[in-house]
């Protein structure tokens, strides 16, 4: 994490990027923001795409080429907000302003267009950005979740069953970034940890996950809690994936890169 802080990674999308895809940056909250446009066909919905890292690693190659891929295949117009990482980053501040962002997508594009996207740490943030903007009103098209951590005090004793055949989480190492990510927060705040939140009258959820990843239980948890509220959802789990399972040059890294367009299609 310090590592990190000190020598910041470059966040722009590659010099090689999609031809069908066009890309424009502005500052938006004093925050590098990102669109990516498909240009081969017109973008009728809108996409605010979260990366993951651990809410200390920055955007990487693969989520600009997954993110160009949803722009061209499904005809998106993506918007990536570059959002502060730990330490100087923590859940209160970066909520918000992606909060205040996508709000103005919808106010741009309309109700029911836009959609929220997000993988791991991304993912956390994603859901719980919806559901503050659930309870303010604003209607999302839908929220997908790649891989989320739901729970950021990693306290459900399942995890310790999953680890042993998690080849690259582990809890302990994970603890300390994401009590920084919490700031003043409790770590079990719904801020911080969207599992403890109301799920009522949330719009549709899509979420991915795997059984030899250690956020997988709680991804279990938010499944049984969203059915419960009447949550709209559709829920792919793979046996025996790992968390970065979705990023992998695999077939099954291929066919959840199938099935997350098809959700955002």
């Amino acid at each position: 994490m310090h590592a990190a802080a000190l020598r910041p990674a470059a966040f722009g999308p590659p010099k090689r990027i999609r031809r069908d895809v066009s890309v424009d940056y502005a500052t938006l909250h004093n925050w590098p923001v990102y669109t990516v446009t498909p240009t081969a066909r017109a973008s009728d919905k809108t996409l605010v795409y979260i990366h993951g890292g651990a809410f200390y690693g920055e955007i990487t190659a693969f989520h600009w080429r997954l993110i160009a891929r949803i722009a061209a295949d499904t005809g998106t117009r993506v918007t990536v907000p570059i959002y502060p990482l730990v330490p100087r980053g923590t859940a209160d501040n970066v909520i918000d302003t992606i909060a205040a962002i996508t709000t103005s997508e919808v106010e741009r594009s309309g109700a029911g267009v836009v959609s929220l996207a997000g993988d791991s740490a991304g993912g956390a943030i994603a859901l719980a950005v919806a559901l503050q903007l659930n309870k303010a009103g604003v209607s999302l098209r839908q929220t997908v979740l790649i891989h989320p951590v739901v729970d950021l005090s990693l306290s459900n004793p399942e995890i310790a069953v999953v680890e042993r055949r998690d080849p690259i989480l582990r809890a302990a190492a994970l603890r300390p970034i994401l009590e920084r990510w919490s700031g003043d927060l409790d770590i079990q705040n719904p801020r911080v940890s969207p599992l403890y939140d109301d799920l009522g009258g949330l719009g549709p959820l899509t979420i991915f996950s795997g059984t030899h990843d250690i956020t997988n239980p709680d991804t279990r948890l938010l499944v049984d809690h969203a059915r419960a509220a009447g949550v709209q959802i559709v829920y792919h789990e793979g046996e025996g994936l790992i968390h970065a399972s979705v990023a992998l040059p695999t077939r099954e890294g291929r066919e959840a890169r199938r099935l997350i367009l098809e959700a955002l299609r």
